[in-house]
């Protein structure tokens, strides 16, 4: 039996957040591992009285940090501040939280960052390390979103969503004729340069598209645009983009 060759891919843009729910940033090369992009959500702020991991959507101002990661070594910009750059280092401990809704455990580290980061929040955070793959929705490693797809929306909210695709948080935007083809792909193979991925299955939205990459301020009402035309999975949410899993492992130029 013969399989289709794989689907080339030709990668736009690609990027991630070294800590969850900082500003997503564009990066010129990134590593894809099984796990997803090396180095995605590999840190993440947790409220240690509720031991929960700090969701983006009731902490908007996440948004606003610029996180830049080189090995133990942690640079945040906040507004209004001096970066802040310092080693990041484990205290040993080890916590465990509540992900929506599933326990993950995390090493707590040492550091300046978590002060500067808790002011800016207005709350009291601990900065921890995340096992690849654990702080994502529900464990697939990559996420992806055509420009299609991306320029169909954007004509409908009346926004240039190319511009600020940041708010989808993909992991690869790629080009696209057909707006949605890419949630047609289940289960075929993809070649994006030397890597390899196995296409899912359509990404549930929540009302984080609706705030501004930069700013954090809810400026849209995309999820009620997408929710007006869309799929909704069970939950009622609407579906945009697709989940990936790295298949062969590679760096991905954009």
């Amino acid at each position: 039996m013969t399989h289709p060759a794989p689907i080339e891919l030709t990668v736009v843009s690609a990027g991630y957040a070294p800590v969850k729910g900082t500003a997503h940033r564009p990066y010129d090369v990134v590593e894809l591992a099984p796990s997803g992009a090396v180095g995605d959500r590999g840190l993440c702020l947790v409220d240690l009285e509720q031991h929960r991991v700090l969701r983006t959507i009731q902490n908007p101002r996440l948004l606003t940090v610029l996180a830049r990661r080189a090995g133990d070594r942690l640079e945040v910009t906040v507004p209004g501040a001096a970066p802040l750059a310092a080693p990041i280092e484990p205290t040993g401990e080890s916590v465990t939280c509540d992900y929506w809704g599933r326990p993950v455990e995390l090493r707590v580290l040492a550091g300046p960052h978590a002060d500067l980061l808790g002011d800016h929040l207005g709350k009291r955070v601990t900065l921890t390390a995340a096992p690849p793959a654990t702080v994502v929705y529900d464990g697939a490693g990559v996420t992806l979103v055509g420009t299609a797809s991306l320029r169909e929306l954007g004509e409908r909210a009346g926004l240039d969503l190319l511009a600020e695709s940041a708010r989808f948080r993909a992991t690869l935007v790629v080009e696209t004729d057909e707006p949605y083809v890419e949630e047609t792909w289940l289960g075929r193979d993809l070649a994006a340069g030397d890597a390899r991925l196995r296409a899912g299955v359509p990404i549930p939205r929540c009302a984080v598209i609706d705030h501004s990459p930069t700013t954090g301020e809810k400026d849209v009402r995309l999820l009620k645009t997408l929710a007006s035309y869309r799929p909704l999975n069970g939950a009622g949410e609407p579906v945009f983009g697709i989940y990936a899993q790295v298949t062969t492992a590679a760096t991905v130029n954009s």
